[in-house]
Formats: C-alpha cells, sequence, structure tokens
C-alpha cells in the first residue's frame, strides 16, 4: 500500500512537471474559476453591506403628546425592544428632539425666530424604532395601535408615520428581495460556467494522456492506481491556483479599497480580505483542491472509460 502510494504521488507530480504548457494552461483555467469564487464572495460581502446600509436609512417613529409621562414612554419602549423583530428603540426626549429641529432648521431664521416666540417646546418626545427587516414594519405599526402596547393608553401617541412611509418602505423590501435573488442567481451561473471550463480543460490534460493509461491497462493496472497520478496532478493544479489568486487579490483588494470605502460607507475592500484571508484561504485553497481531484477523476472516468 505504502509503495503504491508513494508511485501514485510521484506519478501525480510527474504529470504536473512533464506537460508544462498543458500544466500551465490548467492552472490558468482554474485559476479564473477560484478567482471567480472568491469575487462571488466579495459580492456578497458588498451587496450585503448594501442593503445593511439601505435597511439602516429606514425606520418607523413614534410621535408622543407633550403631555406624555415620560414612564409610560420608556414603558413602550421596553415592550417594543422585547419583540424579536425590533432591532433597536432609541427615545429621544422632548428636549433632544427641539435640539434636533433647530439643527436642521439653523440656516432658516424665520423658523427659529417662530420657535423662540412659543412660550413652550411645542415637539413631543419620539421614538425611533429600526426593524430586522423592512417587511417588519407593517407588523410593527398593528403591535403600537393594539391595546397591549400602551396597556390602554394609546391617547399619548399622537402619530405613527408608518402608513405615512408605507409606499417607499414596501419598495425597498421589493428591492432588497430581488437584489438578493438575483446576486443569487448570478452568482451560481458564474461559478457553475467556471467549473465547467476548469472541468474541460482538466479533461483536455488527460486525454493527451490515453496512451499512458491504455498501456497501463494492458499491463494489468488497477482502475484506483491508473487515476490516482491524474487525481494527484488535479489537486496540484488546483493548489497552484489557489496560490495565484490569492496573491492577485492583494493588490487587486488595496486597489479597490478606497472606491469602495468612499461609495459604501466605511466598507474597505482591502480591510474585508484581510480581516477574512483565513476564510479565503480555507475556500480558497480546499475548493482548489477539490475541483481539480473531482474534475480529474470523472475526467478520467468518462473520456477515458476506465
Amino acid at each position: 500500500m505504502f509503495t503504491s502510494t508513494k508511485r501514485i504521488i510521484r506519478g501525480g507530480f510527474t504529470h504536473f512537471t512533464r506537460n508544462a504548457f498543458v500544466s500551465l494552461a490548467s492552472v490558468l483555467i482554474m485559476t479564473a474559476t477560484l478567482f471567480t469564487i472568491a469575487g462571488v464572495v466579495f459580492l456578497t460581502a458588498i451587496l450585503s453591506t448594501s442593503l445593511e446600509e439601505i435597511k439602516d436609512k429606514v425606520d418607523v417613529n413614534v410621535y408622543f403628546q407633550t403631555g406624555a409621562k415620560e414612564a409610560d414612554m420608556l414603558a413602550l419602549q421596553k415592550s417594543l425592544e422585547s419583540l424579536p423583530e425590533v432591532r433597536s428603540v432609541e427615545y429621544i426626549s422632548r428636549q433632544q428632539a427641539l435640539e434636533n429641529f433647530k439643527k436642521r432648521h439653523e440656516d432658516d431664521e424665520l423658523t427659529l425666530q417662530a420657535l423662540r416666540e412659543l412660550p413652550d417646546n411645542p415637539l413631543g418626545a419620539v421614538l425611533n424604532i429600526r426593524a430586522k427587516e423592512p417587511s417588519q414594519y407593517a407588523g410593527l405599526a398593528q403591535f403600537l395601535e393594539s391595546e397591549n402596547a400602551l396597556g390602554g393608553k394609546l391617547s399619548v401617541i399622537d402619530e405613527v408615520n408608518y402608513y405615512d412611509n408605507k409606499g417607499a418602505i414596501d419598495k425597498l423590501s421589493s428591492i432588497i428581495k430581488s437584489a438578493r435573488t438575483i446576486g443569487l442567481a448570478l452568482s451560481l451561473v458564474l461559478v457553475i460556467v467556471s467549473l465547467i471550463i476548469a472541468l474541460n480543460t482538466i479533461r483536455l490534460a488527460i486525454y493527451i494522456s490515453r496512451e499512458e493509461i491504455a498501456v497501463q491497462r494492458l499491463v494489468g493496472a488497477s482502475n484506483a492506481f491508473i487515476r490516482g497520478p491524474f487525481v494527484v496532478s488535479g489537486i496540484l493544479y488546483g493548489l497552484a491556483a489557489s496560490l495565484s489568486t490569492l496573491a492577485a487579490y492583494l493588490p487587486i483588494t488595496y486597489y479597490l479599497g478606497n472606491a469602495t470605502q468612499t461609495f459604501l460607507s466605511g466598507f474597505n475592500l482591502f480591510d474585508y480580505y484581510l480581516g477574512h484571508i483565513g476564510e479565503f484561504i480555507l475556500i480558497i485553497v480546499l475548493g482548489g483542491a477539490f475541483l481539480g481531484a473531482v474534475a480529474s477523476f470523472f475526467a478520467v472516468r468518462r473520456y477515458l472509460h476506465i
């Protein structure tokens, strides 16, 4: 067993080094395949970041009457925070709401002057609610209209602005759902096409050795002994391609890092790559070795009728 294994491994290295041009072509094609797979990972991360950024811009505000008691408002905040679909609830006091209003209208002197002439703060406190998914805001609006929200003290709520923003929230939910579906479909298509190209390239590399395989069969070599060297060479193709892919993404992500940070609110592609380098090594190296081994196994079996 040890001798056979040693010969299979040696044969795999021989196939890898003997046909330099074919090996180079196979490594380049597999590099493109792994490059696409890694690109899908980056695309998924960018899409997730973009969707999270969009979702963070969506919220529902609960405006209270100016005479509402703070204890009631904090009780509602606690009730909302206990709901599984709620991500966060921010309480904005009357004074803070007034300060925010003044800041938004700091260039509008007429508005500020009219505000100063009022005898009291005209603004009520606000609860800013963020759900985990935009589609969950409808349920939150129904909860706020129910008697369970404040134990029957709904009169302290002046307005819930969900229905004012319902059209925009529904449209955003549809866009997010479509983006996820399209992104997944595009990723699958790219990966499948790349795998098919890599498989056909390795088939060509094995087809060149068909006479050698025929001789091995004539002298009584087992199927496993014939397949073994090609599987080993396929693994070597994958390992070489994975190292090339990992190295190629270093300058690419470094070059694109600042651009992505500018357009994606702080998401730096280079920092993401370095921060997840262990995961990329695991995915790319193991993926490349597995792809090369499986492609070689099936290429020998299908085209050489072993």
